[in-house]
């Protein structure tokens, strides 16, 4: 593709995702081989000022941070400083299990794979307690009402007590059971600073941020200040039953969780940082990471729910048009953001904005649709339907919840299922062995249904969490 067919055919179709999501700025970068084949800029990085989004433009990258933090891991590791299979206790021996259970059976690897089989818990909030509570974007809203009820957790000592004292039963085994966790993932920083004996933040920045170039990637507050590059942050919230978009410039931190999430950076920054999975290990000619390391990074260890699969801090299709695609999304108040890679082809890309609740993965993959010749529209997964009788419809009805308050409610009535969530109802359509999707913002999403070992439907998979069913 040329750069015109870029701004005629891929352009156009981005723009209008980014309109129908009420985006105040965005920017996409696409690469091919090393070489930036298209950038583009939507809105501004400062609307009030209409100051225009450059590929250096800062914006949060919320969960795309969770590579990183497992690249630290897998370099200590090469350094002969740790294995992924070593017991989390060697390193945080104060850690506990929720109950206690199988803790000394949880290796860093069932971290960095999200499969410890702790269930949801709720204490991202609580480390974001701090700085919530000065964020006027936050009053009369349901984080409010959340935030009174939960501890603040400042260090990793007390998410490791917060962790450890929690009433709910784990989900299984170590190994057993998938949920995406940012708890754990904060714990991973821990194990970085204790084992390297610098600050987390430090460690990634002088052991891949400065190796990769990347001049425009930061954690904390105080380092964003000193930019002047920066993407102003927005969110929404539902008013009047209608979606509503308004600046919200607080950013929200979490000392005890910048490893889960709070790195800022560019699309320039990193698309040169997705060519350590191009090439296996090397970015801006420096040797960052070994080609067995980027391997164990991009390998499908576990398997998340009825689509994708789980690296370390890498989700991966494995058979996407003939290769192995790898991507991580990120959400956080101010941010959605995407990167991918398709190495076998030389693809890499980038998508961000400056705003939460954009189904930025869509404009993503349209974009790997035109470089394999596809259209456009021809979404990640195909799902096929499978009606199911009424009788076994009824299985699924039920109450489903999580402590990362998350609660979904599903009701089978005359033949149809249809799911309840955040005050909005959606039609489930059968399309597999337990297997559901609905169809939100343009997007198919899956919902899969889980049984215990008599069969009886016990918990679903969404958003990668798995919710438990309340007893009728």
């Amino acid at each position: 593709m040329n750069h015109r067919e870029w701004k005629e055919v891929f352009e156009p179709f981005a723009q209008a995702r980014m309109e129908q999501a009420q985006v105040p700025g965005g920017a996409i970068g696409i690469c091919k081989d090393g070489e930036l084949v298209y950038f583009g800029s939507f809105g501004f990085r400062d609307v009030e000022r209409r100051h225009p989004i450059t590929p250096d433009t800062i914006f949060g990258i919320a969960s795309v941070t969770k590579s990183f933090t497992c690249m630290a891991i897998m370099k200590l590791q090469e350094a002969g400083k740790l294995s992924v299979h070593d017991p989390v206790v060697s390193y945080l021996p104060e850690f506990r299990m929720p109950q206690d259970q199988f803790t000394r059976d949880v290796t860093i690897h069932h971290f960095m794979t999200h499969t410890p089989g702790m269930p949801p818990l709720p204490f991202l909030t609580s480390a974001m307690k701090r700085s919530m509570e000065q964020d006027p974007a936050v009053l009369e809203t349901e984080p409010e009402s959340v935030n009174e009820s939960i501890p603040v957790v400042d260090t990793y000592e007390e998410l490791m007590e917060q962790i450890g004292s929690f009433p709910e039963e784990v989900l299984g085994r170590p190994g057993e059971a998938f949920s995406y966790n940012n708890d754990v993932y904060g714990l991973l920083g821990a194990i970085v600073e204790r084992v390297s004996g610098m600050s987390y933040e430090q460690y990634v920045a002088e052991h891949i941020l400065a190796p990769a170039g990347m001049t425009h990637s930061v954690f904390t507050p105080e380092e964003l200040a000193a930019h002047a590059d920066v993407a102003e942050l927005f969110t929404r919230k539902t008013r009047n039953g209608a979606d509503e978009v308004f600046h919200a410039p607080v950013l929200h931190d979490a000392p005890a969780m910048r490893a889960a999430g709070f790195l800022k950076s560019s699309v320039a920054d990193l698309l040169g940082y997705l060519d350590i999975f191009r090439t296996g290990g090397n970015a801006k000619g420096a040797r960052i990471l070994s080609p067995e390391s980027v391997a164990s990074m991009t390998a499908a260890h576990v398997k998340c729910d009825a689509c994708w699969h789980y690296g370390y801090g890498l989700q991966i299709v494995p058979d996407f048009a003939g290769g192995k695609l790898i991507d991580h999304g990120g959400s956080l108040k101010g941010v959605s953001s995407q990167i991918f890679a398709l190495p076998e082809k030389g693809i890499t890309g980038v998508v961000l904005t400056n705003v939460d609740g954009v189904e930025v993965r869509e404009i993503a993959v349209g974009a790997l649709n035109l470089l394999m010749g596809r259209p456009l529209e021809t979404p990640l997964f195909a799902f096929a339907d499978q009606p199911l009788t009424e009788e076994r419809l009824v299985d699924y009805a039920g109450e489903y919840t999580c402590q990362e308050w998350m609660e979904m409610s599903v009701e089978a009535k005359d033949g149809v299922c249809s799911m309840t969530m955040d005050g909005t109802t959606y039609t489930l359509r059968a399309a597999g062995n337990d297997l559901f999707v609905f169809h939100r913002r343009g997007v198919n999403i899956p919902v899969l249904f889980l049984r215990n070992e008599e069969g009886t439907v016990h918990r679903a998979v969404y958003a990668k969490r798995q919710l438990r069913k309340k007893a009728q």
